[in-house]
């Protein structure tokens, strides 16, 4: 009897261990199960798990104080690889058609499901995006406005052409009386018929300085809206970043909640095969069923975040209607930063557009107050015209003749319109000088945002890398002790979760910086690889 005890505690003692390690294992080959699942891929694997955070070393960062100048700042502290280009399929992009509405549940049900990287992201956001459509639009506009105004740099020719014929009433009441008297010979073709032209050429030689203010207040519109289409872009590649890296963490949080579901699944098998055989508790199954209720909640609420992340990430980069995305970059960290503050402050004041539209908006309200104070000065005009005269019946051929002259106009008193349209330019400008001082303190206050944030986020990775080497040693020295009796299941259990919060802690610190170096790029301002101009600015 003694010896049937004794092999039923050793089974019992043996199956958690061995139940542990399958655990383990399991755990690791998510990713590469979830990878046959989908077949195929151009790309690595989707994105850094929990479980590759075990079986491969974390890097190391250098992000602060470097100081190689012969390489831009951009291009090693950008997200992107410039080696490795990777055009975006045309079958995620959006209807052709941007007033078509969706009216049936097929037409909106997706069919699509798309790994895509983070420059693959980009791209589709800079080139579906309908703010910068409509930005490139504006453009557009602008540039015909400036065409107009230049169109008062030329003459105005046009010609006029009338025919007539007219029966007055005096004709036929003369017509009226000589019958009436009987005359011997009466004309009764008392209609008049005539034809005339004109040509007139006309040329504003001084227009009180209207014409060249507003030939230099459009092209300053022209410079303002590509100030703008720049400004968009950069917000939209801003965004499309930040969701992709949300997403990315959205992703991460999920395989860390389900490795927490099968941990406390695990957890439970052991309580009750424990129950079973004798040596655990009642209390034990219910506390490790409560365990595993909360993971499958806490599971359950991150998957939906991952849903919403996705559409999200979907919105901002205006794919089609019936395509999900997902991401198919490793995460890891994006890159480097190479100024010091100093030096990416001075770099953002040279390179914001917002700063430059201000300047832009201020010259064009310099514009407008020269056109108000061109309508009290004197217009001063050149007028040419030939013109061509015939009229019926009257025995005489075609005429021609021609006039050439000066015209001058000067409203010398208008009750003081075009003085107060002035002074509403010259407040205009007074506006345009205060949001301009007050944009600089907000780019200032930007770029040492994100600059504190990428340095507090680098000690983050470091602090998380060194937990999550301490909790991979913490799990092996409990499994240790619990195999050779002197430790509990339940300090092996305690292990995996804090390993499992520590690769979670270090996923999540690794995205923070990303996105830090993602806010900081933004505030700067500065496309590498020329992105800008082949974005159709």
């Amino acid at each position: 009897m003694n010896y049937t005890l004794k092999a039923i505690q050793t089974v019992a003692i043996s199956l958690p261990i061995i139940l542990c390690s399958e655990t383990t294992a399991q755990a690791e080959d998510v990713s590469d199960a979830d990878l046959a699942q989908n077949g195929d891929r151009s790309t690595e694997l989707p994105s850094q798990t929990a479980q590759d955070l075990k079986r491969k070393p974390t890097p190391n960062i250098d992000v602060i104080g470097q100081k190689d100048q012969s390489t831009s700042v951009i291009a090693q502290s950008s997200t992107q690889s410039s080696t490795n280009i990777s055009y975006a399929p045309k079958k995620l992009n959006p209807s052709a058609n941007p007033l078509k509405l969706p009216t049936k549940p097929s037409e909106v049900n997706i069919e699509i499901d798309q790994q895509i990287s983070l420059q693959q992201a980009v791209e589709l956001a800079i080139r579906n995006n309908q703010n910068l459509q409509e930005a490139r639009l504006n453009l557009e506009r602008s540039q015909k406005e400036l065409r107009e105004a230049k169109a008062a740099l030329y003459p105005r020719l046009n010609t006029e052409l009338n025919f007539s014929e007219a029966e007055s009433t005096e004709s036929a009441i003369s017509l009226e009386l000589a019958r009436q008297q009987g005359n011997g010979f009466i004309d009764e073709d008392i209609s008049t018929t005539s034809f005339d032209g004109s040509l007139n050429l006309t040329y504003d030689l001084y227009t009180g300085g209207l014409r060249g203010a507003d030939i230099k207040r459009a092209e300053q519109q022209v410079r303002f809206s590509k100030l703008d289409l720049e400004r968009i872009t950069f917000e939209i590649r801003f965004e499309a970043i930040r969701d992709y890296y949300d997403l990315q963490n959205a992703d991460s949080q999920v395989e860390i909640e389900q490795a927490s579901v099968d941990e406390a699944q695990q957890t439970l098998q052991d309580a009750q095969l424990l129950q079973q055989a004798g040596i655990g508790t009642n209390f034990d199954v219910l506390r490790a069923e409560v365990e595993l209720a909360n993971a499958q909640q806490r599971l359950a609420t991150v998957t939906a975040e991952q849903s919403t992340a996705r559409r999200q990430l979907a919105t901002t980069l205006s794919v089609g209607q019936q395509v999900e995305l997902k991401t198919a970059d490793r995460v890891k960290p994006a890159g480097t930063w190479q100024f010091s503050l100093e030096e990416s402050i001075v770099t953002a004041y040279k390179n914001r557009a917002e700063l430059e539209q201000l300047l832009v908006e201020k010259e064009i309200n310099q514009k407008q107050k020269q056109i108000a104070l061109s309508a009290v000065r004197p217009q001063l005009s050149l007028l040419a015209s030939y013109n061509i005269l015939d009229v019926g019946d009257d025995n005489v051929s075609l005429t021609d003749g021609y006039s050439v002259g000066a015209r001058l106009s000067w409203d010398l008193y208008d009750g003081g319109a075009a003085s107060a349209r002035a002074k509403q330019s010259e407040t205009d400008i007074a506006i345009d000088e205060a949001q301009f001082a007050d944009q600089r303190h907000e780019i200032r206050l930007e770029v040492e945002q994100g600059y504190f944030s990428l340095a507090a986020s680098r000690g983050n990775i470091t602090t998380s890398q060194k937990a999550l080497e301490l909790a991979n040693e913490s799990l092996n020295l409990a499994r240790m002790r619990f195999q050779s009796g002197v430790g509990t299941q339940t300090d092996v259990i305690q292990a995996q979760s804090e390993l499992t919060t520590a690769r979670g802690n270090y996923l999540r610190a690794i995205i923070e910086f990303n996105q830090s170096l993602n806010q900081l790029e933004r505030a700067v301002t500065n496309l590498p690889n020329d992105q800008l101009n082949n974005s159709n600015l």
